[in-house]
């Protein structure tokens, strides 16, 4: 008898789970910059959400992972730049963050598709854990006050990320309101 600790990935989760982290590769091309903090408007937030809406935390976990290790390889998917360097920089909590916050998100989406559901997890949870990493970050590596680091980390990016956030709970509930999705 198995333990669910072994259970072995199937083919249709494997390709679940390199679709969304091709999707994240993807999602990093589309980015501009602000001129005012070293971080960048882009369409992860989008991606890494939608990724969390339609997987499993675990496999959720899996492809954030995947997407930051690829990144730290040296492939340009880090708003366009790659390489270690990029995690260790006042944009680094960002990454880190998203380990936690997209996994977060995936376990609390719930059973059944559920835009309002979705849209909230993502905006009261995913969204503040994910500012704290880069708030956190800039504060400490540029040596600024924390609310130099909020205008730079947080306040810029809440209408986007709140507007990203509504189109991936679209898509979630849509793509997992599909029968044949849900079966594989």
């Amino acid at each position: 008898m198995k333990q669910d600790s072994q259970k072995k990935i199937t083919t249709a989760e494997l390709t679940k789970i390199s679709m969304c982290v091709a999707l994240c590769c993807v999602a990093s091309f589309i980015y501009f910059p602000l001129p005012f903090t070293p971080g960048m408007v882009t369409a992860l937030t989008l991606a890494m959400s939608l990724s969390a809406y339609i997987l499993p935390p675990k496999q959720t976990f899996l492809v954030i992972l995947i997407y930051i290790l690829l990144g730290a390889a040296g492939l340009p998917i880090f708003a366009g730049s790659g390489g270690v360097g990029k995690l260790f920089s006042p944009v680094g909590g960002f990454y880190f963050a998203w380990l936690l916050a997209y996994p977060i998100l995936s376990f609390f989406k719930g059973e059944k598709p559920n835009l309002k559901r979705y849209a909230l997890a993502n905006i009261f949870l995913t969204m503040p854990i994910t500012y704290a990493g880069g708030l956190l970050s800039m504060y400490f590596l540029l040596d600024i006050t924390l609310w130099q680091a909020a205008a730079m980390a947080v306040l810029p990016y809440i209408p986007g990320d709140v507007m990203k956030t509504l189109a991936a709970a679209f898509l979630g509930v849509k793509i997992n309101s599909v029968e044949s999705f849900k079966n594989s």
